[in-house]
This record gives structure tokens, sequence and C-alpha cells, in this order.
């Protein structure tokens, strides 16, 4: 017994991989997408960062040069560990 919501769902799942799978280009920089298969079923698209070629789920434009890439690559930081322990801290004296 075949469905044809499986073959639509196949057929779906094929073209668009073969529409998005190549490069994006985002403020003049061609950065390549590429997909994954996942170990528990279906597929994952991933930036590929343009200075280090690592897959990655996001890239960023860096705050001050023109460049684009990774978190790591551009020194990023997330925001909430860079005041974490701010508030705790000034706690903890005041008692």
């Amino acid at each position: 017994k075949v469905k044809i919501e499986t073959i639509v769902k196949e057929a779906r799942g094929a073209l668009l991989k073969t529409l998005i799978e190549g490069i994006a280009e985002i403020d003049g920089i061609n950065i390549g997408i590429i997909g994954k298969k996942l170990h528990h079923g279906g597929d994952r698209l991933w930036f590929v960062c343009p200075i280090c070629g690592k897959a990655v789920g996001y890239v960023y434009r860096h705050p001050v040069k023109p460049l684009i890439g990774c978190r790591l690559c551009l020194n990023l930081d997330y925001r909430s560990r860079k005041y974490k322990g701010m508030l705790e801290g000034s706690i903890l004296v005041k008692q």
C-alpha cells in the first residue's frame, strides 16, 4: 500500500534540497549551503562558514569589519554569558 502523500513528501524534499543547496549571497559574500542527513532521519541545511569552512546553523555580520562568518571565527560571544554573574555577585556582596 502506497499513499500519494508519501510520494509527494519525498518529491518535495528532493526538490527543496536541489533548489536550496548551493550558494547564498549575503552582503556580496558567497556563503555555501549544504545538506546533511540526520541520524534519526530527515535532512538539515547548514551554512558553510566562509572563514573556517565548518557547517554552522548561523552566520553573523562582524559588528565593525565587513566580514561574515561563524560566531567562533568572528570571536563573538553570547550576550548572556558576558554579563553572567554580575547580578549574583552584587547581591552576595551586599549581604
